[in-house]
């Protein structure tokens, strides 16, 4: 079981703190969980890449696409590798420049509210089933410490609150199965994408 500390940290998790991130707005609760998928570079996994990514050390010499994204200033709260690992960027209470352009529901900046999560992959292969209950598990946790975030429990894509301009995580993360597993944490009240 996992388990969130005062700071906004999941204990036990590796932790290599971004410097893109900042205050959340006073009053201003987390409402929203946005699912995310990368890989770096595109369609390969392992490797320190997406750490370097949100660290801002990306050698754009390493692979010919990081010339386009080393510059970027972007960040995610956590990350659920292929095994299931998590690695923690930004603590839950701050905000991680994850979202971008966004609107949930009428509401512009969903940074201000939300957290992200990032899971390596694309969209041509299959999440992994250690993902899936990585996933979960700190989907449980959130809950638990975070009230606000589970009535109900509202988790969606980038795709869902960035549509045309954000594809993921794509057709190959199964909502479904989310669903079930989460139900099966005692997660019943769950709305999952907006168009799932």
């Amino acid at each position: 079981m996992l388990e969130i500390n005062d700071q906004g940290w999941v204990r036990g998790a590796h932790q290599l703190p971004s410097p893109n991130q900042d205050d959340r707005p006073l009053d201003c609760p987390l409402e929203l969980v946005v699912i995310h998928a990368i890989s770096l570079p595109p369609g390969e996994f392992g490797g320190p890449w997406i750490d370097d990514l949100f660290g801002n050390q990306l050698n754009p010499q390493s692979h010919p696409y990081f010339a386009q994204i080393a510059e970027l200033r972007v960040s995610a709260h956590v990350l659920i590798r292929r095994q299931g690992q998590i690695t923690q960027y930004v603590g839950f209470d701050q905000r991680a420049w994850h979202a971008g352009v966004s609107r949930y529901q009428g509401r512009e900046s969903c940074n201000d509210f939300s957290v992200g999560i990032e899971l390596e992959g694309d969209e041509d292969t299959v999440f992994t089933t250690e993902q899936y209950t990585a996933l979960t598990q700190l989907l449980r946790a959130l809950a638990d410490k975070y009230p606000s975030l589970a009535k109900p429990l509202c988790v969606v894509g980038h795709a869902d609150i960035s549509p045309g301009r954000k594809t993921d995580p794509g057709p190959m993360f199964d909502w479904e199965f989310l669903r079930t597993s989460l139900r099966a944490e005692g997660l019943n009240e769950c709305r999952l994408g907006v168009s799932h």
